[in-house]
């Protein structure tokens, strides 16, 4: 075994997952990391999502670490400027900022001699021993195919390429898509508008989030006793876990609260008609819930519109809908959504033997234990394929998974081990489990959503949420090839060793 030696290590997305790695990093006494961002600031999707109305839909206390709790949420679900905010207070307090590579963009990630090769946009390239992907989920935006979408003459764009400097009020403006996204739009822009089309493609359930903010005794109480602000996070925790979570994996009373809130929140529509429109083919949580304030009410307005009609194309003035009208509109956004199953496949990844993840994703996104790929030595993404994001605040997943990360560090520094890749056949054999799981969740209900891949395969995690913490509290050696230091340095690139016992 070789002697003892700080990993060196390369984070690609200052994100949510990425900063949280970076501060465990710390916590465990390595300062040998950088964190590469192609954004000119932290904050991942809460950097490029700023459209009015952004918001969380998970409860603020559990939207936080668990290192660095947080007395000052102003109400139960966190606004995006709260959340960035949160975020910058974090870097700030653990020192990340002299360790983060901010307006660099990796292009590409190649395993050459035992260590990662990095290259930036910049031509600039620098050597690591581990490289950790946490590119975040929902990074790259879906434009829809619709012809003449180049011809419209006004205001148009993607919900995370919001503008700044465009003014609604009074104006025509239409929303593209019923997402999160798309309600939380309708919900904050309404009141703004002159008019505001909503346009349909498919109904989705919306579950009523409460709109309360905390008050300033609240916050104090969290701020000056910490075991108050503990059993507040551990009864949102709770809460949460035990229904939003449990209801998606089992067909139990949680999935049927869920969908009686959801239904008879719907009955808030007055209009038969309107109600129809609105009502969702598939069951509650088979899509991803959506929660919102006020949505219901929005929609009854005057001054509000939801279109069902298909969309024939876009003309130069608006909306061509298959009915042959023509709305005209001052402004055009594509609440469409991201491509959830790209995950960090913007940058060129090489692993052993010249494989790519374009490689070893032909058939979609797989990964051993949402964390590794066989054929990519120290390599480990953070949110990667079927983790729980579905029921679980991300926040706490990018934790549990930095943990487990943590401790193959901890063996490569040790002189334990020097490379590490799971096993094709320990792979494999945790996606067949996967796959004989999803017929019991709500995902498989019927639904076609984000939560799948491009060839309909489900990228969700099919049990519970500490399920997912159990697994990754501890590594399982007889899974992965294992190399120690001289073994490594002697084989080079793209040999292979056998599994450790």
């Amino acid at each position: 075994m070789g002697g003892r030696r700080k990993a060196r290590i390369a984070i690609i997305g200052a994100g949510v997952s990425g900063i949280c790695l970076a501060v465990k990093l710390k916590l465990s006494g390595n300062d040998d990391f950088v964190v590469f961002d192609r954004g000119g600031t932290v904050g991942g999707v809460w950097r490029e999502n700023v459209y009015p109305g952004v918001s969380c839909d998970v409860p603020s206390r559990i939207y936080s670490f668990s290192f660095a709790p947080n007395p000052d949420w102003d109400a139960y679900f966190a606004r995006g400027d709260e959340i960035r905010s949160y975020l910058d207070r974090v870097v700030e307090r653990y020192g990340i900022g002299p360790h983060l590579r901010l307006g660099e963009e990796v292009v590409e990630a190649r395993f050459v001699a035992g260590e990662w090769r990095v290259l930036t946009a910049r031509g600039v390239e620098s050597r690591w021993d581990f490289l950790i992907a946490a590119t975040g989920l929902l990074v790259q935006p879906a434009l829809p195919e619709l012809e003449g979408r180049n011809a419209y003459r006004g205001v148009a764009m993607h919900s995370a390429q919001w503008e700044s400097g465009v003014d609604v009020r009074g104006k025509r403006v239409a929303i593209i898509g019923t997402g999160a996204t798309g309600t939380q739009m309708t919900c904050a822009l309404a009141e703004e508008t002159e008019h505001l089309y909503l346009f349909q493609r498919t109904a989705q359930w919306v579950f009523p989030k409460p709109a309360r903010r905390y008050s300033v005794t609240t916050k104090g109480l969290h701020r000056l006793v910490p075991g108050f602000s503990r059993l507040a996070d551990r009864f949102w925790r709770v809460a949460f876990q035990g229904t939003i979570s449990a209801a998606a994996v089992s067909a139990g009373w949680q999935r049927r609260l869920i969908g009686g809130i959801c239904r008879l929140s719907l009955r808030q529509v007055r209009s038969k008609e309107l109600r129809r429109l609105l009502t969702p083919v598939d069951d509650p949580m088979c899509k991803r819930l959506v929660a919102a304030s006020g949505f219901y009410r929005a929609v009854q307005q005057q001054n509000v519109t939801v279109v069902g009609e298909e969309i024939e194309r876009i003309t130069e003035r608006g909306i061509l809908t298959r009915d042959g009208r023509e709305r005209e509109v001052d402004v055009m956004v594509f609440a469409t959504g991201f491509r959830a199953d790209t995950f960090m496949r913007s940058v060129n990844v090489v692993g052993r033997a010249g494989r790519t993840i374009e490689d070893v994703w032909s058939d979609g996104p797989r990964a051993y234990r949402t964390v590794a790929l066989p054929g990519f030595p120290n390599f480990f993404m953070m949110v990667g394929p079927n983790s729980p994001f579905s029921s679980e605040s991300v926040m706490r997943i990018a934790e549990t998974q930095s943990d487990y990360v943590l401790r193959w560090i901890e063996l490569f520094e040790s002189g334990a081990v020097a490379e590490m890749s799971p096993t094709q056949e320990a792979a494999d054999r945790f996606n067949e489990l996967l796959r004989s799981a999803m017929p019991g969740t709500v995902f498989s209900s019927g639904c076609a959503s984000w939560y799948h891949d491009s060839r309909g395969s489900l990228m969700v995690w099919p049990w519970t949420v500490r399920s997912h913490h159990r697994m990754l509290s501890r590594i399982q050696l007889s899974h992965f090839d294992i190399r120690q230091r001289e073994e490594a340095g002697r084989s080079g690139p793209g040999s292979e060793s056998g599994a450790c016992p």
